[in-house]
């Protein structure tokens, strides 16, 4: 505080005892009065401080005030985004669009899809992370979300404290198939294979730290097998691959290898899911087939920042479960490998956290460093 910030006014004048001239400013100087007696300069300064401490809290107070007032109003009242933090055209994004475009009509306002690709996700993740809890700014992420505490040090967010999961839309099933050489039928058979030649038998993957990766991984963890990864780029040149002999298995997403199964190119020994897949179920679970507990599948689900209001998470909730079950909606998905889910807040946080535990002990044992 410089003495120019005092208005050239000269102050009532009150007596100090004498101990002190009183001040007032004239012409940019400051100059005793007439009087003799008064007010301080130590008072100006206190008194110019508690104003700038009002100004300071008052503008603090308008972004709360302004979040108040959106939360008052009914829901929505504008426009909502969210965000995909990967590219247009991917599982996430082509489910995301599906259930939007439904739920935009479902809401009475537009849903714009916003795709924030860059840093393995971690960016549009982020955004939303920080964005107010008003309901207008939202996330649509795959099962990776969990992946991502084990494989970094240090994340901008928390995905267990910085989000409030709203439902899962859909789920993404992955199919153990072996190349049609390989002597195995079953998965005690493969087991049983791989125990008797460890380090031989070759596997692919989508790429290091990939669902498909850690799908094997949690497999390896849970069978006591040794097997080697292949990584491909990407899911299809991961089945190019095994269509030609390069490696012997692969935990494939359905949808990339289900056609080649039908036409006898591959052969399917079990799905990841805990229940059968509802585009294949003439094929056992792995837990069925001889691993008890196993459980993996990729999903696509639906978050807001933490603290959003539990009506907004309960109207998110409801209207997107009304959906994915939607029959139209359903079709879409389940033409893409995809199957409907729809559970509640709850149900998605518990899965939430369950699974950051389990890939933080699967990336461990895996020997997967963190960046």
């Amino acid at each position: 505080m410089t003495l120019e910030a005092i208005k050239p006014t000269p102050i009532p004048a009150f007596s100090l005892r004498g101990k002190e001239s009183f001040f007032f400013r004239r012409r940019g100087r400051v100059v005793p009065s007439s009087s003799g007696g008064g007010l301080g300069w130590g008072w100006v300064c206190r008194a110019a401080s508690i104003t700038a401490h009002v100004v300071f809290a008052l503008c603090a107070a308008i972004p709360a005030a302004a979040l108040a007032a959106s939360l008052s109003a009914p829901y929505p009242a504008k426009s909502i985004r969210i965000i995909v933090p990967q590219s247009a055209g991917g599982s996430t994004d082509l489910a995301a669009r599906v259930v939007t475009q439904r739920l935009s009509d479902a809401l009475g306002h537009p849903i714009v899809v916003d795709n924030r690709p860059g840093a393995g996700s971690l960016n549009g993740t982020e955004t939303v992370a920080k964005a107010p809890p008003d309901g207008y700014t939202l996330l649509a992420v795959a099962a990776s979300f969990t992946i991502n505490p084990s494989l970094h040090q240090q994340l901008p967010f928390d995905p267990v404290h910085d989000f409030t999961p709203i439902t899962r839309f859909a789920a993404l099933p992955h199919i153990l198939v072996v190349h049609p050489s390989l002597p195995v039928k079953s998965v005690k058979e493969l087991i049983a294979l791989a125990k008797s030649k460890p380090g031989e038998l070759n596997y692919a993957s989508s790429g290091i730290a990939t669902s498909t990766h850690l799908a094997t991984e949690l497999f390896k963890h849970m069978t006591g097998t040794d097997m080697v990864q292949v990584p491909y780029k990407g899911g299809a040149p991961g089945v190019v691959g095994l269509l030609s002999g390069q490696v012997q298995l692969y935990f494939a997403t359905i949808s990339t290898a289900l056609p080649h199964v039908k036409a006898g190119k591959l052969r399917a020994l079990a799905v990841t899911t805990v229940k059968r897949s509802i585009v294949a179920p003439e094929f056992p679970t792995i837990a069925e087939a001889g691993v008890p507990g196993y459980e993996h599948a990729s999903w696509i689900g639906l978050l807001a920042p933490a603290r959003t209001p539990a009506s907004i998470v309960s109207r998110l909730n409801s209207e997107s479960i009304k959906v994915v079950n939607a029959p139209d909606v359903k079709s879409l998905l389940l033409r893409d490998g995809l199957e409907p889910v729809g559970d509640s807040p709850q149900e998605f946080a518990a899965v939430v956290k369950q699974e950051v535990s389990k890939w933080m002990a699967v990336v461990k044992a895996a020997g997967i460093k963190p960046q």
